[in-house]
C-alpha cells in the first residue's frame, strides 16, 4: 500500500508537460518547497510516474475585484517562491516592488506609514507620540517596523499584516503601468537575463501590486520577507540577499555577482547589494529631496562611483531609464 502526498506542484518552463518520477526523499523536498505557492495541489503516489499539474495564476482578488482582466492581472510565477530548479550563472536582475515598479507618488507609502501608527497606538497602547517615536527607531534599528514589533513586543507579524498592508485599498490607487510593461516585456523577451522580484513585504501585498500594475506575467519567482518566520529576514540583511540568490537560482560566486542587476528604491539596500558584490546595482530616487541627500552623503563617491568589481550604483528618476542604464540587455 502506498502512502499519497498533498503536493503543490510548480514546474520550471523547460519541464512543463514532461513527466519525472520522485523518490520518497526527492519528493519531500518537493514537498516542503512548494506547498505554500499558488499553485493547483494533487495527490501523488511516489512509486508512479506523475505529469506535472499546470501552475494556477494568482489572481487579485482584494477589496474590489478585478472585473475585467488585462493582460498581466493574472500573476503567473514559473517558479513560485523558489527554488529554482538548476543553479546556474546566468544573469538575474531583482526587481524591488513598493516604491519601484510604482511611484511613491502615488500615495500607497503614506497610506500605509498611517496604519502602521495606527497598529502601534492601538495594539501597544500609546500615545501618539509614543507610537511615532517607536516605530522610528524599530524601522532604523530592524529595517522594518514590524520585526521591531516581533522582537520587543511579541506581536503576531501575520496579524500585523492583516491590519496594515493588506488592509490598504490599492485598487483604483495601484493601476496597469503599459509603458513599465512594455519595457519589463522588451528586457524579458530580449533573454539577456533572468527576471526576479524582491520584496520586504508579506508575499498578500507583493502579488497584489504586480497584478494590479498589470506585471504578473513577467518574472521567474518571488522572494518575500516571510512574516510567520522568527526572526524576520529582510533587505539589507546578507541573510534576505542570500536567500534570495539561492532560491532564484543563481549560483552566487563573485563572477556571476559581478554579472547581477538589481534595482531599488531604497540606499541601504543598494549599499547592501554592492557590498554583496552585484556589479549592476541602480537607486530609483523619485523626489528631489532624498536625490540631494543621497548625492551629498558621506559615503557617495565609495557607492555610487565605480570601482573594483561594481560599476558604481546608478541613479534613476524615473524607473523607465532603466532601459538606459542598463542598455547592454536591451
Amino acid at each position: 500500500m502506498h502512502a499519497f502526498i498533498l503536493v503543490t506542484v510548480a514546474p520550471p518552463p523547460e519541464l512543463r508537460g514532461r513527466t519525472l518520477k520522485f523518490g520518497l526523499g526527492s519528493l519531500s523536498s518537493f514537498l516542503i518547497t512548494y506547498i505554500k505557492c499558488p499553485f493547483p495541489t494533487v495527490l501523488v503516489d511516489p512509486n508512479t510516474i506523475i505529469p506535472f499539474a499546470k501552475p494556477l495564476p494568482y489572481i487579485y482578488s482584494g477589496n474590489i475585484q478585478i472585473t475585467v482582466p488585462y493582460p498581466g492581472s493574472q500573476v503567473f510565477l514559473p517558479y513560485g517562491f523558489g527554488p529554482a530548479p538548476v543553479l546556474t550563472d546566468a544573469p538575474v536582475f531583482y526587481f524591488d516592488i513598493d516604491n519601484c515598479l510604482y511611484d511613491l507618488s502615488l500615495g500607497v507609502h503614506g497610506l500605509t506609514q498611517v496604519l502602521i501608527h495606527k497598529y502601534f497606538k492601538e495594539r501597544l497602547n500609546l500615545s501618539d507620540t509614543e507610537a511615532h517615536n517607536l516605530h522610528m527607531a524599530y524601522y532604523k534599528t530592524y529595517g522594518l517596523a514590524v520585526e521591531g514589533l516581533v522582537r520587543n513586543n511579541q506581536v503576531d507579524a501575520l496579524e500585523y499584516n492583516a491590519k496594515v498592508d493588506d488592509a490598504l485599498a490599492l485598487h483604483g490607487l495601484i493601476t496597469p503601468n503599459l509603458k513599465l510593461r512594455a519595457m519589463l516585456q522588451a528586457l524579458k523577451e530580449s533573454g539577456s537575463c533572468r527576471m526576479w522580484l524582491l520584496t520586504n513585504a508579506y508575499k498578500n501585498h507583493a502579488l497584489r501590486c504586480i497584478s494590479l500594475l498589470g506585471l504578473g506575467d513577467l518574472f521567474e519567482g518571488l522572494t518575500f520577507c516571510d512574516y510567520s518566520q522568527t526572526p524576520i529576514v529582510c533587505k539589507p540583511m546578507t541573510g534576505y540577499f542570500t536567500n534570495a540568490f539561492a532560491k532564484s537560482g543563481l549560483k552566487a560566486t563573485e563572477e556571476t555577482l559581478a554579472n547581477t542587476y538589481f534595482v531599488d528604491d531604497s540606499a541601504l539596500n543598494c549599499k547592501a547589494g554592492v557590498d554583496l558584490g552585484m556589479g549592476h546595482v541602480v537607486h530609483y530616487i523619485e523626489r528631489d529631496a532624498d536625490y540631494e541627500k543621497v548625492i551629498n552623503s558621506d559615503d557617495y563617491t565609495k557607492y555610487y562611483k565605480a570601482g573594483g568589481r561594481t560599476n558604481g550604483i546608478k541613479i534613476v528618476r524615473n524607473i523607465l531609464e532603466i532601459e538606459t542604464v542598463c542598455s547592454e540587455l536591451f
